[in-house]
């Protein structure tokens, strides 16, 4: 296995958490969508067919006004690399509110002016400034309150939360009206708060808090309750343990009955943490999304150097995890020497938990270790249009990619950046044991195949080495396999509809099955009147099998049955071709064609200046009485207008 190790695309620090799409409308402008891309994290660039090299793009469009649409509808962040005017017209139609949009970024082609058109405070206004700090250029922000106080009250950064959303308005325009703020810092990294250009004083009007405790702006009566704000700083480590198979409500009532016991707000813990026994475990995941954070692993030995912190170690967890406590030693761990536990372990008979305080904000990717990932993506014939948009955000938000050379060069600029794993033709179980490595590392690894990974392809190997090696660190990965558009799919689109009725697949490679199992299923087929599919039909040394294949089948087929011949599906030297099965040659075909054969039934016609291939379902047998069903009745769908069918209007129902 060779690993072409290049820079991991880094996630800007205040990056939002939605997919982002940059817009690119002319080749022009591609460089600047391309830099932009190339710094955000699981970013795509998305691309104007008619004006910029599909090749270069990761997603392909052809309507510009529709795919906007399209996107934005989708909750993607869209930085779009044209003028404003034309994501204006677009979107206007489409906008909710303040709250709900999200961001929509116009760059101009240079790259040098970054403008937040929506969604300012919803991180537009955020990722415009760090886009210009990271790559030059100036983020021309409007909002009265970033402009003036230098920051968004109401958009704090990551990992704080606003604790008194209500109160935000009051405060910003008493500010921007000449006001002073009383800040208070309880707990974590507030700079970017008594840094502001906020006027502060010590009997300021506005109390602004940063605290982890919940409740703590009661008494702020006295300065103005309307105004008072709270925010939570990341700074609550929450460490957990749980028996195989705990209830995610079990674990998550306990945390919340501790927290509440304790006078701590949930909004300022940084992240789940617990032992790496625990990284596939249900309920800890819940348990994170639940509380909108994180869940990050530790080994036994690092919770086991935190033995000497404990509050209530213990020799049973000892000879079962190898350390002596995993809530109180995770929690720990997260906030490092200078930390404290504030909360020591508190169970019920399935599960615990314990609070750690840290004297910083945490960053929950500098701590432990995440679940590892493997998702087994099939990019379809190598076509960007027959990608499938789960197959590109997985690949996107992969840190490493692991494939065959001539898969991942299909990628383009998708995986620019990131660490990428080749190895030869030949040595899948390399590849897919390799991806399984990283994966167990804490590592969102994408193991890349062409066509569909479940057949013929990784995904069974994957699953054959889970099987067969049972090892704990493996067992331990997510696991998820993306599918794509097969060869087979692609051929029969590519010339009508050959797979109308029955069909089955079937390999000729006789590498990793017996020789006589192929003819076996051969015979089998062609009694059944399958049509066939053909994978891997012929190598350099293996030449045989084909003659044999179609001798098997003129046995029981007509020398007329159409074959077709798909050569290099969706890439620019594509060839479609049709025999005779009377007329297949072995020198016809190599590894990179797939071969339909048509059942007695298919039918290869001519019409006007076009060919296909389709084999009947049987409709025609339908009867006389199919030609007489009525005409399908044609109404304009209206997402919004429910006139028709209010029944509230007559008093009920008709």
């Amino acid at each position: 296995m060779t690993a072409q190790n290049t820079q991991n695309k880094t996630a800007l620090p205040t990056a939002p958490i939605a997919p982002i799409a940059v817009i690119c409308l002319t080749q022009r402008a591609l460089p600047t969508a391309r830099k932009i891309a190339s710094s955000l994290q699981g970013a795509s660039v998305h691309g104007l067919r008619t004006r910029v090299s599909v090749k270069d793009v990761d997603v392909a469009f052809d309507d510009t006004i529709a795919h906007l649409q399209q996107t934005f509808s989708s909750d993607h962040v869209i930085i779009g690399v044209c003028a404003s005017g034309i994501l204006i017209r677009a979107l206007a139609p489409l906008l909710a509110g303040k709250w709900q949009d999200a961001a929509v970024l116009a760059v101009d082609e240079a790259g040098d002016n970054f403008i937040p058109l929506l969604g300012g405070h919803h991180g537009g206004n955020r990722l415009a400034r760090d886009l210009a700090d990271r790559l030059g250029g100036n983020a021309a922000i409007t909002t009265p309150g970033d402009a003036m106080l230098g920051l968004a009250l109401d958009e704090p950064p990551v990992g704080w939360t606003l604790g008194t959303p209500e109160t935000v308005k009051a405060a910003t325009a008493a500010l921007l009206a000449g006001a002073s703020a009383r800040i208070e810092v309880e707990a974590g990294s507030a700079a970017w708060l008594t840094n502001s250009a906020i006027a502060q004083s010590e009997d300021g009007s506005i109390l602004i808090t940063a605290t982890a405790r919940e409740g703590a702006n009661e008494d702020a009566i006295s300065v103005g309750a309307e105004t008072a704000i709270t925010y939570h700083p990341p700074v609550l480590a929450l460490g957990v343990g749980c028996e195989r198979g705990c209830p995610a409500d079990d674990l998550y009532g306990l945390v919340m009955e501790t927290l509440a016991g304790q006078c701590l707000s949930p909004k300022a813990i940084a992240c789940v943490t617990s032992i790496n026994l625990k990284a596939d475990e249900a309920a800890v995941h819940e348990l994170a999304q639940r509380l909108g954070v994180p869940a990050r692993f530790f080994d036994a030995q690092t919770l086991e150097a935190e033995a000497g912190r404990l509050v209530t170690p213990s020799d049973v967890v000892f000879a079962e995890t190898g350390c002596h406590g995993v809530a109180e030693g995770a929690a720990l761990a997260t906030v490092g020497p200078n930390g404290k536990l504030i909360v020591p372990k508190h169970k019920t008979k399935k599960s615990t938990c314990a609070v750690a305080l840290s004297q910083d904000d945490i960053i929950p990717e500098k701590v432990g270790t995440a679940q590892g990932r493997l998702s087994i993506v099939g990019i379809g014939p190598g076509q960007i249009g027959w990608r499938s948009p789960e197959a590109t955000a997985l690949i996107g938000r992969a840190t490493d990619i692991v494939g065959y050379q001539m898969y991942l060069d299909l990628l383009g600029p998708l995986i620019d950046g990131k660490d990428c794993h080749h190895s030869d033709l030949g040595a899948e179980e390399a590849r897919a044991r390799h991806a399984l490595e990283l994966a167990a590392t804490g590592k969102d690894v994408a193991l890349i195949g062409s066509g569909d990974a479940g057949i013929y392809a990784l995904a069974t190997l994957v699953f054959e080495l889970l099987d067969r090696e049972d090892r704990a660190d493996w067992n331990r990965v997510a696991v998820q396999v993306s599918p794509g558009i097969s060869a087979l799919q692609a051929a029969a689109a590519r010339i009508g509809a050959p797979l109308g009725h029955d069909f089955c697949a079937i390999s000729l490679s006789d590498l990793l099955t017996p020789r006589e199992d192929i003819l076996r299923r051969l015979k089998s087929a062609a009694e059944g009147d399958f049509v066939i599919a053909f994978y891997n039909p012929v190598s350099k040394r293996r030449r045989d099998l084909l003659a044999k294949a179609r001798d098997i089948l003129l046995e029981y087929r007509n020398d007329d049955t159409p074959v077709v011949l798909g050569r290099q599906l969706g890439r620019p030297d594509e060839e479609i071709t049709v025999v005779p099965l009377s007329k297949l040659e072995v020198d016809m075909v190599d590894m990179l064609t797939t071969v339909l054969v048509g059942s007695s039934n298919s039918r290869h016609i001519t019409r006007g200046e076009n060919e296909w291939v389709y084999t009947p379902r049987g409709y025609a047998k339908k009867g006389p009485d199919a030609a007489k069903a009525p005409v399908l009745s044609t109404s304009v769908h209206s997402s919004t207008d429910t006139s028709k069918n209010d029944t509230s209007k007559k008093g009920g129902a008709e």
